[in-house]
């Protein structure tokens, strides 16, 4: 897995620099939002038919029952909640209460690869940034360069590298960076 994500962040498309990337808003909507792979649960009141766990499809669909195939993709729980109430009220039941609470949202993950000391996937947060990443991996290994870090981020524009001056982040010089989820983070090796 480590590998085809190495491979993916070095056949990436596009290049970006970092300083013309935008920083969030607010990235609470996304870091909650669900997606492929993420797991879920539903429960109706007095329904227990109409309640249990769900993984998003590839697709960002669910099979419901009576409802069968929702969109999910893209939506909050409460979102979700809503839709499920509203197609149930809409033809089965009167005034159903339903909740949907996320249980796993594996979607949601940064890979940060390379000259780190613990590389690996972690869970993204509301906001993260580059140095929090990098701070979850253990920080640099003596053999890292620490300013030459490649996002590789995936969106509706395609595969873009972005090179991050990770230390000069640290040390206050330059802006921080702020990820987003699914974006791999690979710090090279030092050229000697």
């Amino acid at each position: 897995m480590a590998i085809a994500a190495l491979a993916a962040a070095c056949s990436a498309t596009a290049s970006a620099n970092y300083a013309d990337v935008p920083v969030p808003a607010s990235a609470g909507v996304q870091a909650s939002a669900l997606g492929p792979g993420d797991e879920f649960e539903v429960r109706v009141y007095e329904e227990a038919g109409l309640s249990g766990v769900y993984v998003v499809s590839p697709a960002g669909q669910i099979d419901y029952p009576l409802l069968g195939t929702l969109t999910v993709e893209g939506l909050v729980p409460s979102q979700v909640a809503a839709l499920i109430r509203a197609r149930l009220a809409d033809k089965y039941m009167r005034s159903p209460y339903v909740t949907v609470q996320a249980r796993g949202l594996s979607s949601k993950r940064v890979m940060v690869l390379g000259e780190v000391k613990t590389p690996g996937r972690f869970a993204f947060a509301d906001r993260m940034t580059i140095v929090d990443a990098m701070t979850l991996a253990g920080g640099f290994t003596t053999l890292a360069e620490r300013n030459y870090t490649i996002v590789t981020r995936t969106d509706a524009a395609g595969t873009h590298r972005i090179a991050v001056p990770v230390e000069k982040i640290m040390q206050g010089i330059a802006a921080n960076f702020f990820l987003q989820p699914g974006d791999i983070v690979f710090v090279p090796e030092t050229i000697l």
